[in-house]
């Protein structure tokens, strides 16, 4: 079996009616990040640079916080961030936020993942797709 058919992929996207850099700012400005990620108010820090490190806590439904810290690999500001996501119990994964500019202020957000069990890919996937949907309602106002 290869190291490929062993991993579990998904890649989302969204296009969204907001600049890159008004993006850029949403996912890399802790307090811009913390008020459209649903994180716990305070438990947000970046140091967005190549080899820094990020955490952030969500509240859970039950009330109980569940952190989340990581590293960034690679950072090339308004285009892409590649970290880590280290979250307790699961060896670390890698996360790629790519940012393109569409034009006419307009910016298509792409998300992927490579996890190593179906299990963790459908929770990656679904977080992932949960954090898209609330950036761009941040960055357009709605």
């Amino acid at each position: 079996m290869t190291a490929n058919e062993n991993t579990h992929h998904y890649h989302l996207t969204a296009d969204v009616d907001a600049p890159v850099a008004t993006v850029w700012q949403a996912w890399t400005n802790d307090k811009q990040y913390e008020a459209w990620s649903r994180s716990v108010p305070g438990s947000v820090a970046q140091d967005v640079q190549p080899g820094g490190k990020w955490q952030a806590s969500v509240a859970l439904p039950d009330g109980q916080e569940f952190p989340i810290t990581g590293t960034y690999l690679n950072v090339v500001e308004n285009e892409r961030l590649d970290m880590t996501m280290d979250v307790p119990g699961s060896e670390p994964e890698v996360m790629h936020l790519e940012l393109t500019d569409l034009g006419e202020g307009r910016t298509r957000v792409a998300l992927s993942q490579t996890c190593a069990t179906q299990e963790g890919h459908d929770q990656a996937k679904q977080g992932s797709q949960m954090l898209l949907d609330w950036c761009a309602e941040y960055v357009t106002g709605s």
